[in-house]
């Protein structure tokens, strides 16, 4: 892939270490590109990760987390692949282990991840852990992605209620996390609606965003104080992508802004269709075209015909000539005129990772407990 320096997306991001104090271990990045010098396709590859463990692990873990699957796809040939996927989030696991084991002061330490890969107006997705990927679509929010947590399995068997859950004990222990000993396996289940199986799921990859849709990439530190529904009227009742971003970090640090909380939206443009996919002529189009010339041919043949008739009657010496069959003359059916697809980038800023602060503090408690 080739990067660019706008993306075909409206995209903003905020970050905030929360109201406890502790520093931000939470990391980004987005980033735009064409899939070739061939072919101009817009490609948005966007990453969210939440580091786990105390000092400075989680935010040294986000960060090997984000660089490494960033550094990974972006070597790819702009299509999307569950191997490539897979191997980039084994590769940033791996190397967040190397460094855990290296080091005692990062002993233990981890990270989820949240994958949004936009090729044109196709959606792939791909998550480990708690962090959630959102789609708010006219009057509707969508929760696309499914936590791996304990709270999360105890909803699912009925144990629980997703208002109890907020209030368990376990509601931070997360079953799969990059930095395990095993490399997770990354879920690619893309939930369009409730309920649907896993399999149904994962086929929705490739979903098709329309004009306005949006997409909210978030950590739990949004998503433990915010309903899905409150979530959505916050957005909705913003004017632009950086007020919503805005107001969804304020509202989670009013309500005690325990843990740090990140943001990132992704708009698609009202005219996205009208200027990434001209209309290309279909066969109807140039069918009638086919049809007048050869009309055309055959009526100049017929006046022709006539013409020599009278010009040869006229001088005595009339020979009677066929007419030309009209199935058998040669026509030219014009081709369909060539397309091309025209990208007018919106105003948007591509993000790069955001760095930690120089002059750590020491975090009392781990933004996860992670079981072994």
């Amino acid at each position: 892939m080739i990067r660019t320096s706008r993306a075909h997306l409206n995209v903003e991001a905020y970050s905030h270490q929360g109201m406890t104090g502790k520093n931000n271990e939470d990391r980004f990045a987005v980033t735009s590109y064409h899939v070739s010098e061939k072919d101009r396709t817009p490609v948005l590859f966007a990453v969210l990760a939440d580091g786990i463990g105390g000092h400075r692990g989680g935010e040294v873990a986000a960060e090997l987390a984000v660089n490494h699957i960033m550094q990974s796809v972006s070597k790819s040939d702009g299509k999307f692949s569950r191997h490539i996927i897979e191997q980039a989030i084994n590769e940033a696991s791996s190397a967040i282990a190397a460094h855990s084991a290296s080091n005692e002061e990062l002993k233990g330490m981890g990270a989820t991840c949240a994958i949004a890969w936009i090729i044109g107006d196709r959606l792939y997705t791909a998550y480990v852990g708690d962090s959630r990927i959102y789609l708010i679509r006219g009057g509707r929010i969508q929760q696309l992605t499914v936590d791996h947590s304990w709270v999360q399995e105890a909803i699912e068997k009925g144990i629980l209620t997703p208002e109890a859950a907020r209030e368990h004990p376990n509601v931070h222990v997360i079953r799969r996390y990059l930095g395990s000993p095993v490399p997770p396996e990354p879920d690619f289940r893309l939930n369009l609606f409730d309920g649907e199986g896993a399999n149904h799921a994962e086929n929705n990859q490739g979903t098709q965003l329309q004009p306005n849709d949006i997409l909210l990439l978030c950590t739990d530190g949004l998503t433990d104080l915010l309903w899905n529904d409150e979530i959505l009227e916050v957005v909705r009742t913003r004017s632009n992508l950086r007020e919503a971003s805005r107001a969804l970090v304020d509202l989670a640090n009013d309500r005690g802004g325990h843990d740090n909380i990140t943001v990132v939206l992704l708009g698609m443009p009202a005219d996205f269709k009208s200027r990434t996919q001209p209309r290309q002529k279909k066969e109807a189009d140039w069918v009638p075209w086919v049809i007048g010339a050869l009309v055309g041919v055959i009526f100049i043949l017929i006046v022709a015909s006539i013409l020599t008739f009278s010009l040869l009657r006229r001088n005595g010496n009339v020979t009677a000539t066929p007419a030309a069959s009209p199935t058998t003359m040669a026509t030219e059916t014009p081709s369909p005129m060539p397309t091309s697809t025209t990208v007018a980038p919106t105003e948007t800023v591509v993000l790069d990772v955001i760095l930690p602060e120089e002059s750590p503090t020491l975090t009392p408690w781990p933004t996860n407990t992670v079981t072994p």
